[in-house]
């Protein structure tokens, strides 16, 4: 069972426990303004796969769904996750990734102790967490599974919350979790308020490419199908009660990254004047709290399950940005019927 099957690394995952596995898939979504059924469309047909819409704050739902499913395993993804949407409106972000999470982990608690002891011995928790619970780094050094949580936004408080409720669950009651942080993702698929699917459009629009402060801001990027494989490694071969941080040693400032998108656009889809895209890059107001840089450690996760990323940034930012050019209709139905290109997160 994936709850936020219907997201940005939810869909990635399950298309890939389609093609690549024998699991039966039961996706679970609210499907907010962020989620697209479009995304799971290559699998929608497949018998191995079942949808349900639900939010994972409604208990009697949950209990319902996951006593009839049945799942063996429970990654949960659902969540809500564009920083500058939580500093605008922090409510819904305590209320699903806090409520939401703290009613999922107790339907399947319930669940749990219901199995037979040999089932008891292969289910699964799986919360999936981001970086930016850790907080900053300074211009060295990286984030590791022992690293101090240090949220700096309404959003990384509320994600390190719910990381902390996942292994309460743990320790106390003895639900099988795994918990695994992971760093930025990018890839087909991407909601298109986020920067990489953004800066694509805005360039493609003969819009400005709104860089906040200097563009001096670090990222570690990691490419959402190597993130998808690392998932199910985990959940399949992970030690119940540990956790494994995800990366994908690709820092990048936010600048080299709009450089970098334009000068692959200057290439597979030249301006019809002959200049660069680079003339659209505009900086503009920082939003408040900005954290400098990101950067995880991922030998835990390389050592124990033998996971590493196959996309180096440069093969899977080329991959990336012919995806949303042979995918227009696609991002232009998200464009139709929401706000997804507009400025947010200015504290006004």
């Amino acid at each position: 069972m994936v709850t936020g099957g219907a997201g940005f690394i939810g869909s990635a995952l399950i298309r890939r426990l389609i093609a690549r596995s024998e699991h039966q898939v039961l996706n679970l979504d609210k499907l907010t303004y962020a989620a697209t059924v479009d995304s799971v469309d290559s699998v929608a047909r497949n018998g191995r796969y079942r949808f349900v819409q639900a939010d994972i704050c409604d208990a009697a739902t949950m209990n319902d769904v996951i006593t009839h499913f049945a799942p063996d395993v429970i990654v949960h993804l659902a969540a809500e996750s564009h920083v500058d949407r939580s500093i605008d409106g922090p409510g819904e972000f305590i209320h699903t990734n806090i409520v939401g999470t703290y009613t999922l982990l107790q339907a399947a608690l319930a669940h749990f102790r219901r199995l037979p002891s040999a089932s008891q011995a292969q289910f699964r928790f799986h919360h999936v967490s981001t970086d930016e619970v850790f907080g900053m780094l300074g211009p060295t050094g990286h984030f590791v599974e022992t690293t101090r949580y240090d949220p700096r936004s309404p959003y990384s408080a509320s994600k390190a919350a719910s990381d902390h409720l996942a292994s309460a669950w743990g320790h106390t009651y003895g639900l099988p979790v795994l918990l695994t942080n992971c760093s930025n993702n990018y890839g087909p698929y991407q909601f298109p308020e986020k920067l990489i699917p953004l800066m694509i459009i805005k360039a493609l629009s003969g819009e400005a490419l709104p860089v906040y402060g200097k563009g001096d801001n670090i990222r570690d990027w990691l490419f959402v199908d190597d993130h998808a494989e690392a998932l199910q490694l985990v959940f399949e071969s992970g030690q119940p009660g540990e956790c494994y941080n995800v990366g994908g040693a690709a820092e990048r400032t936010n600048l080299e990254v709009v450089d970098l998108l334009c000068g692959i656009l200057d290439r597979t889809r030249p301006r019809g004047d002959g200049r660069s895209y680079r003339e659209q890059i505009a900086f503009v107001p920082d939003r408040p709290g900005h954290d400098l840089r990101y950067a995880i450690d991922a030998s835990k996760i390389k050592r124990a399950l033998g996971w590493k990323p196959s996309e180096s940034f440069s093969t899977g930012i080329e991959k990336t940005v012919r995806w949303y050019l042979h995918h227009e209709a696609w991002w232009r139905r998200i464009l139709d019927r929401t706000d997804a290109a507009g400025r947010r997160g200015l504290n006004s």
